[in-house]
């Protein structure tokens, strides 16, 4: 056990550890269940067994929550070679960059669990233990929709960069958090509805980042600026 972790109508806590290969079957049984239960299946971009035994055999970029034993939540960073996956490109990086690039790649909360900010709790934990000498950008895809997701990354303090068809065409945001970035104070701001893809796009391509998203009387919204 590294951290304590309440659960909401719970008379024992759940606790934080690091995962290892050892945890695989309970990480693939509990991916299963999230999966089935998710009304838009594209909205998880799931990882097969050998995609996870990568990450558990590497540096300790994996945790979980358990509760009375049973794994309810994990989620990994990644620490990618050469930026495999192309989001430092997607936002203009360089390969120069690449090296102080890690993916924020998998969340996973058991649906008994939610509404316990268990997703937003892992991150916090694992940016406390980041190493900021050696990454700068965290980056990460949420597909447009799941609303949980987007807010989970932007109360990690990362913003929108793009939009656009990842994973074989399925629309994506590309999220990042520039550790170097400073808040240089009040900016241009525009609000848009979450369903207007096309203008979010022209917004990027204008110099916007989505930097924060809020309820309206009728759907989401967020917020751009530059």
């Amino acid at each position: 056990m590294i951290k304590k972790m309440p659960l909401k109508n719970a008379e024992q806590d759940a606790f934080l550890r690091y995962l290892t290969t050892t945890d695989l079957p309970d990480i693939l049984e509990l991916q299963t269940v999230v999966y089935e239960a998710l009304e838009d299946k594209a909205r998880l971009a799931t990882l097969d067994e050998a995609e996870f035994r990568s990450i558990l055999e590497g540096e300790p970029l994996m945790v979980g929550i358990f509760h009375q034993e049973k794994l309810i939540a994990f989620r990994a960073f990644l620490n990618p070679v050469a930026d495999e996956e192309g989001l430092g490109k997607d936002i203009g990086l360089t390969k120069e960059h690449a090296a102080e690039i890690i993916y924020s790649e998998i969340s996973n909360v058991h649906p008994d669990y939610r509404g316990n900010h268990l997703q937003t709790k892992m991150g916090e934990f694992m940016m406390e233990q980041l190493d900021t000498t050696k990454f700068r950008y965290i980056l990460a895809t949420v597909a447009p929709g799941n609303i949980p997701s987007m807010k989970d990354k932007f109360a990690l303090g990362m913003r929108i960069y793009q939009v656009k068809a990842k994973y074989g065409g399925k629309l994506r945001y590309i999220y990042c958090n520039d550790l170097a970035l400073k808040d240089t104070g009040s900016k241009e701001q525009r609000e848009i509805d979450i369903k207007d893809i096309g203008g979010q796009i022209k917004l990027i391509e204008e110099g916007y980042m989505g930097v924060e998203m809020k309820k309206s009387d009728t759907d989401w919204i967020i917020v751009y600026q530059k």
